[in-house]
């Protein structure tokens, strides 16, 4: 699954030992925020420490983030974990000209739109009223 918004809080990293292997672990959660109309959050965690500084996120990046959802349960509860497993970075767009695909109407230059000539005394007339 993916997510794409921008980095709004960045959570303090946190770290500790594995009972059963003895293995160091890292862990650091962040919010991103999608620009809908009505905005949503999803709060996601990267584990591990290579992670961590391979993704190197910062606040108020635009991300497009690829993550796993799986819940675990602890003393009879549920809870869910969202686990990033890659991170891209957002382009920056740039300002595009309206076209008729996008619903706009392209204007030509001023000096390249073609003036009408009015010249009295034309006899042709093809106008009904």
């Amino acid at each position: 699954m993916e997510f794409t918004g921008k980095i709004i809080h960045i959570g303090q990293e946190r770290g500790g030992v594995s009972k059963t292997t003895g293995n160091e672990w890292k862990v650091q959660e962040y919010v991103i925020e999608d620009h809908s109309q009505y905005p949503k959050k999803m709060c996601f965690e990267v584990f591990g420490a290579d992670r961590i500084s391979q993704f190197n996120i910062q606040e108020g990046e635009e991300l497009t983030v690829s993550f796993d959802i799986d819940a675990r349960e602890w003393q009879g509860r549920y809870f869910n974990s969202i686990r990033a497993w890659k991170v891209d970075r957002v382009a920056a767009q740039q300002p595009t000209t309206p076209t008729p695909a996008d619903g706009g109407m392209p204007f030509p230059p001023a000096e390249q739109a073609a003036s009408a000539q009015f010249i009295q005394g034309d006899d042709k007339d093809d106008l009904p009223f």
